[in-house]
């Protein structure tokens, strides 16, 4: 019946593709419904100079290489382009401009109403939004009454607006160092974090780190999740020697605010024109919120390895940590896809014989 499927995905980005092409191949149908009135998730919104931490070779979704030199790291913009290709080179069947507004569940069939009023029904979910789309802004005292400029990473795009500023970037991972080296260049930077920040070799043995990944199998064991949330940044050398040399200051974390700056942990006030969050994300999946009990008290999806503990026919793909240390990554997402869609169709059979 139209507007009838085996399974609607959320969000057309990396994990929705992937969970899209899986789905097609099984045979089932299925639908993508995005809010955006594009697709590629989240990318479109990162900072201009993002590269992909990972090289190309190590980069694809299902089935199709990711174009160009295997050895280098792809930039925002090229994993947009291959995001697209990908949606046409598969003919994933997707509907743009869908703001999903309910998700309800009647007599065993989900029902997904969409801000235009269009109407889906499902046998199950895919849930493949929401994992990067809620910055997270730690509360600090005096933020309220401060004259400049707060933003979070997601709202950074270049070093324009920063020319000959005083910036602090807050976080110690790689977005953070990434923005923090690219402003030091025209700005007056420095990065604050809680602890020490940790490098890891990009290279070892004039290999890429993915390349030892790939093949000891490390960041696809399950018991990889533990370390989803290892905040170390990949480096090559330069971000290390930057700061060794102070061309990039690190100072401990700041404990207030003022109205012109910032008080620094040994007591120093200091005037400051921008203060830059690259602190991450919290899981945003506010459209589940009227399937009871699908969500946890912290916002977070209620499951285990994609699998809703709660809710029977409900999946999720691309969170941090879900199966490996890569499974919110583009490279990742294409192997928990492939889990999560087999359980999808042993439960459309399950409903079959029962």
């Amino acid at each position: 019946m139209k507007n009838h499927f085996d399974s609607i995905v959320i969000g057309a980005g990396q994990a929705g593709l992937a969970s899209a092409y899986h789905l097609q191949k099984q045979g089932l149908t299925y639908l993508v419904l995005e809010t955006d009135n594009q697709i590629a998730g989240s990318w479109s919104k990162y900072y201009d100079s993002l590269k992909l931490f990972s090289p190309a070779r190590y980069s694809s979704l299902p089935k199709l290489r990711f174009p160009g030199d295997s050895s280098r790291y792809p930039s925002k913009d090229e994993v947009i382009s291959y995001l697209n290709e990908y949606a046409k080179h598969f003919n994933l069947n997707i509907r743009t401009g869908e703001k999903i507004t309910v998700v309800r569940k009647v007599s065993g069939v989900f029902e997904i109403v969409t801000a235009r009023g269009n109407v889906f029904y499902t046998k199950t979910v895919i849930s493949a939004a929401g994992a990067f789309a809620y910055p997270n802004l730690p509360l600090i005292e005096g933020s309220d009454r401060y004259k400049g400029k707060i933003i979070h990473s997601s709202l950074y795009k270049n070093v324009d607006e920063y020319k000959n500023k005083r910036v602090v970037v807050v976080g110690g991972g790689n977005s953070a160092v990434q923005i923090a080296f690219e402003l030091a260049k025209v700005a007056k930077v420095s990065l604050a974090t809680r602890k020490p920040i940790s490098f890891k070799p990009q290279r070892i043995l004039g290999k890429d780190i993915h390349f030892w990944l790939k093949i000891t199998g490390f960041d696809t064991l399950f018991y990889g999740r533990k370390f989803a949330m290892d905040t170390s940044v990949m480096d090559t050398g330069i971000y290390k020697e930057a700061i060794l040399k102070n061309k990039l200051e690190c100072k401990n974390m700041f404990i207030n605010y003022t109205e012109e700056g910032i008080v620094w942990s040994d007591g120093r006030r200091e005037k400051v024109d921008s203060v830059i969050y690259a602190t991450g994300y919290r899981p945003h999946v506010s459209y589940l919120t009227s399937l009871k009990n699908a969500i946890g008290s912290n916002g977070s999806p209620l499951q285990n390895k994609g699998i809703s503990t709660t809710i029977d026919g409900l999946y999720f793909v691309g969170i941090s940590g879900q199966r490996s240390f890569s499974s919110a990554t583009i490279r990742g997402v294409g192997v928990d896809a492939k889990y999560v869609v087999k359980e999808v169709r042993k439960f459309i059979k399950s409903l079959v014989y029962n």
